[in-house]
């Protein structure tokens, strides 16, 4: 199998790659391409599903092209993809309702806090192992079957979308399901994206007739439910199609759950953390569902064909990678590269410190009205104060996280897997260390989500034999230790804390 290798479908938040990998988990071929970013009102953010596809189409053709690879040497091709975001579209047509609802979204803000007056918070959190907020599909949903941009003009119009979705002809779906189905006509999903849905029983594995009652969504538009990596697939590529050949689609997972895959994250007690748009803390926690006490998620890492679940505790942070972009987008920066030149100009913040809440705050405090915050500035704060705040938001908001899953969980964290753009960033990392007060790994291949879903597909079709050959695979690039007085990392934390409670409860207008 020397010729054959694993194509990877990784649709980001920003844009879509393609890679493919070989035996020894090396990157054969990268392409990329970004789609637009939509945001009709404040708080609102979509991304156009049919823009998606086009260009899932062309990194998937311009990657074998320039890795002069055919399509009939991908053994098989896996998906991983930004998870919640939500679409509905059409089953005989393909075409989506209204562009998709995109995770960071917060229109459906008012519906949580309904649901928060009614006491449906636990059970929501029993079942689905999910916080009630508008991150998640089951409101992203609801919102687009009562208000899709087609059926606006006639109100009555609205009652006949539910019908429809009822009689089986609008399908919903993650992004995952989204792709699959354009990729091989079928409506499946993955068992990690299901239950970012809000409407999936993750210890009964199945959809929860009460949760698809409370918002309306009918049986009849959801996607089979299936394995991770699945023996079985989930279909194959049309020979007929863009791709030329008839390739397998083996395995899928949400972004996160592939980053804990791609860093071998297979027993109990294993954490990575990814740096992306935003920061996603897990650790597997076994066949068990740990439930949290403090502010984390309950969520399905991952199964393999005919095994039982693993189970995860999540720390979701919204906003970190995104941070960075901002700084781009207010000429504070000229690209990411120049925050650690910036930053390292300067010896500390002098104070200042930056809340990076622009589409409210995630574990472990769980306001969807906070908003961004820049405190402690003074006549004498200059550009390198703001860029080293920004970074240390994002090790300051990882410290939240790891703080809870500690308690959580009752297991300490002695090294954490990093992974992500952001990981590139020396600086960062050290900075990480040091506020955690831990060692960070960061791998040689740090596009980790790719990996993960690839090495789901490839264990699906026996590509490669089993979890230990993928262990094999797993190289530290480089190790950061902390180099700051303990004493010192506390004390910028605990002021940390002060600058989050000036963010909290801000947007009452939305």
């Amino acid at each position: 199998m020397t010729d054959s290798y694993v194509g990877a479908i990784d649709q980001g938040t920003t844009g879509t790659r393609f890679m493919v990998f070989d035996h020894d988990g090396q990157v054969v071929t990268n392409a990329y391409e970004r789609h637009e970013q939509i945001y009709p009102e404040p708080g609102w953010v979509e991304h156009d599903p049919i823009e998606i596809w086009e260009n899932t189409q062309t990194v998937v053709q311009d990657g074998l092209a320039d890795a002069n690879l055919d399509a009939d040497q991908l053994a098989a091709l896996g998906i991983t993809n930004q998870r919640e975001t939500t679409i509905v579209w059409d089953r005989e047509t393909g075409k989506p309702v209204h562009n998709a609802l995109v995770w960071q979204d917060r229109r459906t803000t008012d519906r949580v806090e309904e649901l928060e007056a009614d006491g449906k918070v636990e059970e929501i959190r029993e079942k689905t192992g999910l916080e009630a907020d508008a991150y998640f599909s089951a409101t992203k949903t609801e919102w687009i079957l009562d208000n899709a941009e087609p059926l606006k003009m006639q109100s009555s119009r609205s009652r006949d979308l539910r019908d429809r979705a009822r009689d089986g002809e609008l399908l919903m779906g993650t992004i995952d399901a989204w792709l699959i189905y354009n990729l091989t006509g079928n409506h499946v999903t993955d068992v990690t994206n299901a239950s970012r849905t809000m409407l999936y029983d993750i210890e009964a594995m199945e959809w929860d007739d009460d949760l698809l009652a409370e918002f309306d969504v009918p049986h009849e538009m959801l996607p089979e439910v299936r394995p991770s990596s699945d023996e079985a697939t989930y279909g194959s590529t049309d020979p007929d199609g863009f791709l030329g050949a008839e390739v397998p689609v083996a395995g899928a997972l949400g972004d996160q759950q592939a980053a804990l895959f791609g860093q071998t994250c297979f027993d109990a007690g294993d954490a990575k953390n990814t740096y992306g748009t935003g920061s996603f803390y897990l650790m597997n926690t076994g066949e068990e569902a740990v439930a949290s006490d403090n502010g984390l998620l309950t969520t399905i890492g991952f199964q393999l064909s005919g095994e039982p679940v693993h189970y995860a505790l999540e720390g979701s942070i919204f906003v970190t990678g995104a941070a960075i972009e901002f700084l781009e987008d207010v000429d504070l920066i000229n690209n990411a590269a120049q925050t650690a030149e910036l930053a390292s100009a300067v010896d500390s913040t002098e104070g200042v410190y930056m809340v990076p809440a622009f589409t409210g705050l995630g574990a472990p405090h769980w306001d969807g009205r906070a908003r961004g915050t820049i405190v402690g500035m003074t006549r004498g704060t200059k550009k390198e104060h703001i860029v080293r705040a920004t970074l240390e938001s994002i090790a300051y908001q990882t410290r939240d996280i790891a703080e809870a899953m500690e308690a959580d969980s009752g297991v300490e964290t002695t090294s954490l897997r990093v992974d992500g753009g952001a990981v590139k960033n020396d600086f960062l990392c050290g900075l990480q260390a040091d506020v955690i007060q831990t060692e960070i790994a960061r791998p040689e291949v740090d596009e980790t989500t790719a990996l993960g879903s690839a090495y789901a597909a490839g264990l699906a079709v026996g590509y490669w034999e089993d979890l230990d050959s993928l262990r094999s695979n797993w190289q530290i690039d480089e190790t950061f230790t902390p180099e700051m007085d303990p004493s010192q990392a506390d004390a910028m934390y605990d002021r940390w804390g002060d600058a989050v409670e000036r963010s909290l409860d801000w947007a009452q207008e939305d």
